[in-house]
């Protein structure tokens, strides 16, 4: 049966190394410079403690002979060592937390670079909607942005651990030298044992901590929900108050509980032998010392004090113990991340991206997300004409917003092909046909910058396009909004910036929707709206339709919707259900047909009208 003891100093054997091999990417010369400084911190106090014991030992004779005395003299001089060692160390450690703490924000903004790289490399989102990536996203991104154990601050506290071990070795020496190397190796093997103790715990610990991620988070969120003013008024309206403080307290005590009960399985009995051994090998030392008559006073002092010194580093370390400890689980969660995402191949140049002239088609295009079983789509022809709006209706779970993300090749089909006028849309340059889009999705970004970088966003390369994103907005009603601002359209749209401010839903919306009409002006010919006006009135809806055909005339417009009411003036609809198209046609043809169309639109689309809807 193997030895759970040496199992467990293995293991930290090789976090430690783990940790070892980052700490070159916070530079070689800082790397140096911090070893150098954490090897005289961890000197000075063995100086102090040999000056100081040296002090106490000459006093006597300097005392007898009197000011003036060699021996005098040689007492000043020792007691300015112990100054200098003393003083030195104030002077140091401040130096030592900096440099740091330069290079733990090294390494963590390396860190910060490769999780972006990974976030991004992938063309695709299938990663960035996946749960388990996300668990490891968000993990190291939290750690990375607090930097408080983060892999930084482990390769940090990791080279700080030289001083303290340093010192150890420094006062083992002394006492070794001075009275027995024995008692030097039984107090080391007593600090070892308790600092084995502590670092294996907190590593323990913190298994556990990180087992309970989800139990974490719940108690996060319902904290959050109680002191943030979004909720603010339901909570108060319906009563919620006493409901959220006992759901919270239940949530924190789910995670709390086996944290406590892993605390006392890795500290309590362990620290008892722990201190017996050590309690034993103390006494064992200070009775030795105490029933020696050959020690003289400097090193009966220097013994002790070495002793005690090296006693006090069985202690937690603060710069380094709980860094060390999890600091890892941030890089282990990047390197998680990032070994989701499948490394793509860079893009040849590729044909270019001609202007869709007759039409865009689905040819038997099957889908299925990632880890699902469930097709979204199975074998789906659809054909989307060039120069008119086609409208893609049906209700919440259709399969609408996939097909979006399916014609943007933010996923690939399944099986199956999309074409544009007869070619496969993948034999494109991924960019390359992206920048034939002019997407605004439901859930659209909002980017806290000025307003008319919202809006320039849809065409980033034509941002100096004033006029451009002026008329932009004033397609979509939005100019009267913006030119109240503080500072019209270079206003930040977040109110916690300097001269921010922000928008309500409904202008939220007209600014992404603007920033669909300034693609569109700058090359995108297909214009997709997926739920473009969920955040306006009826009345607004049909006012902002009237204004969007014209702007939108002879482009290849997709309109993603489960308003009825709000696609009745596309040239062509599609009904979805299921992931299957079960009608299309024009409003007109669909409402002879009087299918499910006929029925869904009659339910949703006359009761907003005040007179009626007629056919």
């Amino acid at each position: 049966m193997s030895n759970p003891y040496v199992m467990s100093f293995w293991e930290l054997a090789g976090s430690r190394w783990r940790i070892a091999k980052l700490v070159p990417r916070a530079g070689a010369g800082l790397v140096a410079l911090l070893v150098l400084v954490n090897l005289v911190l961890g000197l000075l106090p063995v100086v102090f403690v040999i000056a100081t014991s040296m002090v106490l030992g000459r006093v006597p004779a300097a005392v007898q002979a009197g000011l003036g005395s060699p021996e005098w003299d040689a007492l000043v001089g020792v007691f300015v060592v112990a100054a200098v060692a003393f003083v030195a160390q104030q002077i140091i450690a401040p130096l030592q937390a900096s440099l740091g703490e330069l290079a733990a924000r090294r390494v963590d903004g390396q860190m910060v670079e490769q999780l972006m790289a990974a976030s991004l490399r992938t063309p695709g989102i299938g990663p960035l909607e996946d749960q388990a990536a996300l668990d490891d996203l968000r993990v190291a991104a939290r750690e990375l942005e607090f930097g408080v154990q983060s892999p930084g601050q482990a390769c940090s506290g990791l080279v700080a651990l030289l001083a303290r071990y340093t010192q150890l070795a420094g006062y083992a020496v002394v006492i070794g030298v001075a009275f027995s190397w024995l008692a030097a190796i039984g107090l080391v093997i007593a600090v070892m044992l308790f600092r084995y103790g502590q670092r294996g715990g907190l590593r323990k610990y913190a298994r556990v901590r990180f087992s309970l991620g989800g139990a974490e988070r719940k108690g996060d969120y319902l904290r959050t929900l109680a002191i943030q003013p979004a909720a603010g008024k339901e909570i108060r309206v319906f009563g919620l108050a006493g409901w959220l403080r006992d759901t919270l307290r239940g949530a924190y005590f789910d995670w709390l509980r086996p944290m406590w009960a892993e605390r006392r399985r890795v500290y309590l009995w362990p620290f008892v032998w722990f201190g017996t051994w050590a309690l034993i090998a103390t006494g064992a030392v200070f009775g030795l010392v105490g029933a020696t008559d050959t020690l003289t006073l400097t090193t009966f002092v220097l013994v002790m004090q070495a002793a005690l010194g090296a006693l006090r580093l069985a202690e937690y370390y603060p710069e380094s113990d709980l860094q060390t400890a999890i600091g890892m689980e941030a890089y282990d969660a990047v390197q998680r991340f990032a070994g989701r995402i499948e490394d793509t191949p860079a893009e040849s140049a590729g044909p270019p991206v001609p202007d869709p002239v007759h039409t865009i088609t689905f040819e038997q295009v099957t889908f299925r997300y990632p880890g699902q079983s469930r097709a979204v789509f199975e074998n789906l022809d659809l054909t989307i004409p060039v120069g008119r709006c086609t409208a893609i209706v049906g209700l919440n779970g259709a399969g609408k917003t996939t097909l979006v993300k399916l014609l943007a090749r933010l996923y690939e089909p399944t099986s199956g092909t999309i074409r544009c006028d007869g070619v496969d849309i993948a034999s494109y340059p991924i960019e390359a046909w992206r920048a034939k889009l002019g997407v605004i999705f439901q859930e659209f970004a909002r980017y806290e910058a000025p307003a008319a970088d919202n809006i320039g966003f849809g065409a980033v390369a034509h941002m100096d396009d004033r006029d451009g994103i002026r008329a932009a907005a004033e397609g979509v009603g939005l100019t009267a909004t913006l030119d109240r601002l503080p500072r019209g359209l270079d206003t930040p749209l977040a109110r916690h910036l300097t001269g921010g401010a922000d928008l309500s839903g409904g202008q939220w919306q007209r600014v992404a929707l603007a920033r669909a009409l300034f693609a569109l002006r700058h090359g995108s010919t297909i214009v997709v709206l997926d739920e473009p006006t969920a955040s306006l009135d009826v009345r607004a809806e049909a006012l902002f339709f009237d204004d969007f055909a014209g702007l939108t005339q002879g482009a290849t417009t997709l309109l993603i919707s489960h308003r009825f009411s709000t696609v009745r003036q596309a040239d062509f609809i599609v009904v979805l259900e299921h992931g299957k198209i079960i009608e299309q046609g024009s409003h007109e043809e669909l409402l002879t047909l009087d299918g499910r169309y006929a029925t869904l639109f009659h339910l949703q689309a006359d009761r907003f009208t005040d007179e009626g809807v007629s056919a």
